[in-house]
């Protein structure tokens, strides 16, 4: 059982929520026309998307955290994630604003809008009821590949194989961490299918 405890922590510890905008900005930056960019203008971008979605968030939270004293696993009460949850959604509205002003395509600006989405969604919920934000993330990217999937017409079977796949073992293993409950990590899923894909169809 241990193993299982481990596995899940590492499991959980790699498919954080922050990393996805940065790894969809990738799978753009390779698998679309802005493949034929410039290297140095694509790790720009990326660069960019990095900076303000994982880098400037995680470096303020960890300076507020230890402004107040806290622990890292303090930040997991619910009503201690309000402030970090802000901090992300500021980096992440920054990060839109750069982005539109290089004037790039609406298809890769969506990925931080579908975050924008998660984000809101799941702070507002977690007022009332704990939801797995985890699992919204990994719900967003199933819900993202549809939506991609009608923009450029490819077939995505088996791409979305594996993103239910990855959603799957999100959610196990916050589950196995005894973070979440099954409804909550079912309901963060069904957030992420949902934003993901109304939030990039719209864009």
């Amino acid at each position: 059982m241990r193993k299982h405890i481990v596995l899940a922590s590492i499991f959980s510890s790699i498919f954080r929520p922050m990393y996805y905008p940065t790894v969809g900005t990738i799978i753009l930056l390779t698998f679309t026309y802005m493949s034929l960019f410039p290297w140095p203008y694509r790790l720009l971008v990326l660069g960019i998307v990095y900076f303000f979605t994982v880098f400037l968030p995680v470096g303020i939270t960890f300076i507020y955290r230890k402004m107040l004293g806290w622990r890292l696993h303090e930040l997991r009460e619910r009503h201690k994630r309000i402030v970090p949850y802000t901090i992300h959604f500021i980096c992440y509205v920054c990060c839109m604003y750069v982005l539109n002003g290089l004037h790039l395509p609406r298809f890769l600006t969506a990925i931080l809008v579908v975050s924008l989405m998660v984000q809101t969604c799941c702070i507002i919920v977690n007022i009332f009821w704990k939801v797995s934000m985890h699992s919204a993330g990994s719900g967003a990217v199933i819900g993202g590949l549809m939506a991609y999937s009608g923009i450029f017409g490819f077939n995505p079977i088996w791409w979305l194989c594996g993103a239910i796949l990855l959603s799957g073992c999100v959610m196990t293993s916050r589950m196995v961490l005894l973070q979440h409950s099954l409804a909550q990590v079912l309901v963060g899923t069904f957030i992420g299918i949902l934003c993901g894909f109304v939030g990039i169809i719209f864009m």
